[in-house]
């Protein structure tokens, strides 16, 4: 039995499928658009890391589900104690540097295929070897619009993919960057049409499939050495500010209005 046997289908937030090598791994809510959720907060760190132990796989890639990537958070779902605070931030603090590091830590490439909106976590998206957009995505750092310090990876991302001062200014402002935008300023190397997306995703890792395993896994480890070193530097510090400003977890009560 393989290993992804094991892991495949335990996820509750995340579908797989897997042919030749090639993994697809769909962010989802209930079967549609993923709405970001406590459950999946737990979850993804956890599937990444399942997907990087398995060495039977050759490229990865990353979507969603409907004309969604990520779209919007799920405020209700999360759950802190205001009693013990530090403890309820520490859960977040330790999947928020795990969901990350686990992502960078997968061995091989890794292809965003993002399918539509990612208004939460662009970064997961942003982070990928390849990324690719349909024509109606979106990408976004929400954080600031919240009141919270944007800490948990977009204040890496969004420089490196946009641009330095553009990367500031999207996260000081929670300014939308459309998919022909995100092309231009170097963030997305293709926009397609919805339906031809995914299918294109999956054209290019079948291609890199047929490469020497090899090849692939210390390419892969070669071309994300800078994004490693970044969030070794800048991540924890921002998960820590980003903490602070969130007042141990009350800023729930600031996304139901």
């Amino acid at each position: 039995m393989s290993r992804f046997e094991h892991y495949g289908h335990c996820f509750e937030c995340v579908r797989m499928e897997r042919r030749n090598g090639v993994l697809e791994m769909v962010l989802h809510s209930d079967g549609g658009p993923l709405q970001w959720n406590d459950t999946i907060h737990t979850e993804l760190p956890e599937a990444f890391y399942a997907v990087g132990q398995d060495v039977e796989n050759k490229v990865v890639i990353l979507t969603g589900t409907g004309d969604g990537f990520i779209p919007a958070i799920d405020s209700g779902s999360f759950h802190f104690d205001p009693s013990t605070p530090p403890v309820a931030l520490d859960r977040i603090y330790r999947e928020g540097k795990a969901l990350i590091q686990n992502l960078l830590n997968i061995s091989v490439p890794m292809i965003a295929a993002v399918n539509g909106p990612a208004r939460v976590h662009a970064e997961l998206a942003l982070f990928c070897d390849i990324v690719l957009a349909s024509e109606h995505a979106e990408f976004q750092d929400s954080h600031m619009q919240w009141g919270i310090v944007p800490g948990d990876g977009t204040h890496i991302a969004f420089p490196m993919a946009f641009g330095v001062n553009r990367g500031r200014f999207l996260s000081l402002t929670s300014a939308v960057v459309t998919a022909q935008q995100a092309l231009e300023w170097g963030g997305v190397v293709e926009v397609l049409p919805p339906e031809k997306v995914r299918a294109r995703a999956w054209e290019i890792a079948e291609s890199l499939a047929q490469k020497p395993l090899l090849a692939l896994r210390y390419a892969r480890e070669a071309l994300t050495v800078e994004i490693q070193r970044q969030i070794r530097a800048h991540l924890s510090l921002g998960l820590a500010l980003e903490g602070f400003s969130s007042g141990y977890g009350s800023w729930g009560s600031t996304l139901h209005e």
